[in-house]
């Protein structure tokens, strides 16, 4: 006796298609290579250990040489690379190397100190320059709070130098450097571009803005920051104003000016008479205000010594960032 099938003819194309899905579905997932974090990839300064198994006259120990070949390791034939790549990609090299002279050898590779990578600087107008050796991702903004934050005489940038091959996010084929300039209007405003993540070997700096100086008759002499727009009256004011026996009629102003020096001469009476303009001062202008009695220099000082820039300067306290 016969059985005929209870689906109705008008259901059959829908069960195909569901056991087509259940097909489908139940195939296994195809597996996927993982991608090698950057920090576990070789660096510059890592202390690296091949052990060829069974083989031990062929095992080696030692650090990339300044091309990124392991140094001094016995290949038998080209060197093999080592920088921005796996323990796994540098073991496969070196077996099939050695297979010229040994039957399938199988390699282990293992980097075993990653304390020598290269170190992070922070420097310019941060309150303490420092050195970060970095063992985790971070951040701009995170490494200029551990600085102790920016200073007064911040220019309202920052640059970042990145040395091609120093490490391992982003290695540069052609080892150029690039140069990243961040705005910290940007960063304090949360925009994501402007707090990049800072890798081994950059080189960060807080540029600091052009000075101008006050000299003369005023109540304390001092450098000025040019980051805003500084006028004569201001610039007096924030070197504390005139003293007793200030010549507000004879204030000088030397500018260097394609390779010159300009004397523009200012009276502050008149400014305040509103019979001139407040002059605006421009970067490395010189502001000297005469006293009474004595005569005008005619002449920029030979040179002024501006302490704040000698800071940071020599080796920085070194940070350990993990």
């Amino acid at each position: 006796m016969k059985m005929y099938s209870a689906i109705p003819r008008f259901l059959v194309p829908l069960a195909i298609l569901f056991s087509f899905s259940i097909q489908v579905f139940s195939q296994e997932p195809v597996p996927t290579a993982t991608p090698v974090a950057s920090e576990d990839l070789v660096h510059f300064g890592d202390l690296i250990d091949v052990d060829v198994v069974g083989e031990f006259e062929f095992d080696w120990r030692g650090k990339l040489n300044s091309d990124g070949f392991l140094d001094g390791f016995a290949t038998y034939g080209d060197p093999i690379a080592g920088v921005c790549r796996s323990e796994g990609q540098i073991a496969a090299d070196v077996a099939k190397a050695l297979s010229k002279i040994l039957r399938e050898p199988k390699v282990v590779v293992r980097i075993i100190d990653r304390s020598d990578r290269a170190v992070v600087r922070l420097e310019g107008a941060v309150k303490t320059p420092t050195r970060f050796r970095v063992r985790r991702p971070v951040r701009l903004q995170e490494l200029i709070v551990m600085a102790g934050g920016l200073t007064d005489s911040s220019s309202g940038e920052v640059t970042i130098l990145r040395a091609g091959r120093m490490n391992c996010f982003s290695p540069s084929s052609d080892n150029k450097t690039e140069t990243i300039v961040i705005k910290i209007s940007e960063l304090l405003t949360g925009k994501e571009a402007a707090n990049p993540r800072i890798l081994s070997g950059d080189l960060v700096t807080a540029t600091t803005a052009n000075l101008i100086y006050v000299i003369g008759a005023v109540k304390s002499p001092q450098s000025l920051s040019s980051r805003e727009q500084m006028t004569v009256t201001r610039a007096i004011a924030m070197a504390g104003g005139l003293v007793k026996n200030a010549d507000a009629g004879k204030i000088t102003i030397f500018r260097r000016e394609a390779g010159e020096t300009r004397i523009v001469e200012i009276d502050l009476d008149r400014i305040k008479k509103g019979e001139k303009i407040d002059e605006f001062l421009r970067p490395f202008d010189i502001l000297d205000v005469a006293a009474k009695g004595g005569e005008k220099r005619k002449f920029p000082p030979v040179s002024i010594r501006d302490d704040s820039r000698e800071k940071g300067r020599g080796e920085l306290p070194l940070k350990i960032v993990e």
